[in-house]
């Protein structure tokens, strides 16, 4: 049975996970997710929902979430590499308006743990990357919500020169060129 590393972060509620990595000359192997390993290290929920996107470099999705019917989502990536990010928007959090960002890669095997209550996005920095993520709600287009990438409150640092990317040359929906700013954002009851 493999054990994981529970790792806070300065925004109560966001943990990275480790999992633990048995490899080889041959490769190498995962629990991705073991529900009685989560709740030792204190992660009680209940997942309904498995999501598997691909993108090429440059793709950017989000800040993503729901005003109501809100979804925890545990986010891996399985080829490739991403800065992932996650807002603060609970109403009432001492951190509200706080973003905390990290790279996932296929390479470093780190999870995301990003509650209900949170923005989320991220910007794929390899071509070919699959993004995998768990949640513990359905999706409620109804209740279906943004903001913008480059919010000048937020002031995400994006690491785009890093990985020879510009604001000119990243790929959006039209749904996400269109996004709220951060102020137009109300914050979410969870």
């Amino acid at each position: 049975m493999a054990e994981f590393k529970k790792i806070e972060t300065e925004i109560e509620g966001l943990v990275v996970i480790e999992p633990q990595v048995f490899g080889d000359e041959r490769g190498f192997f995962i629990e991705s997710y073991n529900k009685r390993e989560f709740e030792k290290i204190g992660i009680d929920l209940e997942f309904i929902q498995d999501n598997h996107s691909k993108s090429k470099k440059g793709v950017l999705r989000g800040l993503h979430f729901q005003t109501e019917c809100g979804q925890d989502k545990l986010v891996r990536v399985i080829h490739g590499s991403v800065y992932d990010v996650a807002v603060d928007l609970r109403e009432g959090s001492s951190t509200y308006g706080k973003w905390y960002g990290l790279i996932l890669s296929a390479e470093n095997k780190k999870m995301f743990l990003v509650p209900k209550g949170f923005a989320h996005g991220f910007l794929t920095l390899d071509d070919d990357t699959e993004f995998q993520y768990k949640v513990t709600d359905y999706y409620s287009p109804e209740f279906d919500s943004g903001m913008r990438w480059n919010d000048e409150d937020l002031k995400i640092a994006w690491p785009l020169t890093e990985y020879g990317l510009t604001p000119e040359n990243l790929s959006l929906s039209s749904k996400d060129r269109a996004q709220k700013s951060f102020k137009e954002s109300k914050p979410l009851k969870i």
